[in-house]
Formats: structure tokens, sequence, C-alpha cells
């Protein structure tokens, strides 16, 4: 089974996760919008990254694993109404390739990993932790977001297999 776990946003990432590994992951891939050189997913080149990884998987044997977003309190308007976007057109993408889909509170993922009330950096910590053959891919600090897809998948994964 392949596990696409997916850490949404402009800085988000992608995680490519089979039987208990890391494949590959990705950040979320993102293009330069209006005069204000703001940036927004690119749909097109996230339907590239993940229709390259899945060429020879029958679909039977994928889900995608979404981290379910909502409104936080302090945040501006413009920027929840990006993110929202952003969640939209990944569900929009999977929808179109007919790929499962399943959607985690970051708290039901977090619980699981313990990082409950923990600073935005510990995912990348326990991504280390759980696999450390890819550290060297988690060495900044900007890749906690990678770090929260890869723990995302590895959590539907884990949980999953489980219930069979």
């Amino acid at each position: 089974m392949l596990v696409i776990g997916i850490d949404p946003g402009i800085s988000g990432s992608i995680c490519f996760f089979q039987d208990g590994k890391i494949i590959d992951v990705v950040e979320m891939p993102t293009m330069i919008e209006g005069k204000k050189n703001k940036k927004q997913v690119n749909g097109s080149q996230t339907f590239n990254e993940i229709s390259n990884r899945i060429k020879k998987i029958d679909k039977k044997d994928i889900k995608v694993v979404i981290e379910q977003v909502s409104a936080m309190p302090g945040q501006g308007v413009t920027s929840m109404f990006n993110f929202g976007q952003s969640f939209g057109i990944l569900k929009g993408i999977c929808s179109a390739m007919q790929l499962p889909m399943y959607f985690v509170r970051p708290a039901k993922w977090k619980k699981y990993f313990n990082l409950i009330n923990s600073e935005k950096d510990a995912s990348r910590a326990r991504a280390i932790e759980v696999f450390p053959y890819f550290s060297s891919q988690l060495s900044r600090k900007k890749d906690s977001n990678k770090a929260d897809a890869i723990l995302i998948a590895s959590f539907y994964y884990e949980t999953y297999k489980l219930e069979d």
C-alpha cells in the first residue's frame, strides 16, 4: 500500500510512504501569483508530482491522507482564505485522479506521536527518531513541514494496519 501523506498549505509537503518506508518527500509545489509576488500552490505541478509516482500502482493500493485543517484564532482573513484555497486544490486534484482521500486532524496524529502542546520543530525531531535513515533530508528547521507529512503518512499506515 502506498500512503501519500499531505501537510497542506503553501509551505507544506507531500510524503510518499510505502510498506512502512519513506519513498520520497517533496515540498509543496508553489508559484508566484499577482503583483505582490505572493505564493500559491501550483496545482498542475502538484498533479505531476503525484501522478509520476503512482503510474505503476493500482489505485486500490493508494491512500491519500490530508491533514484536516481549519481556521485558527488570530490568523488573518487573507492568509486563512489562501490556506483554504490550498486545501481545496489538493482535494480537487485527488478527486480528479480518483484517489481515495482520508482526513486526519492535527490533534489525532500528534497525539499518536506524543506531540500535543509541543513546538513546531518537535515533529522534525520525532520523524528523525522514527526514520533515522531519512535524517539528512530533515536537517533544516524549515523541514518540519516535511516531517509533518511523513508523520501524517506514518500515522495512517500504523493505525490502518492495526484495523486489518
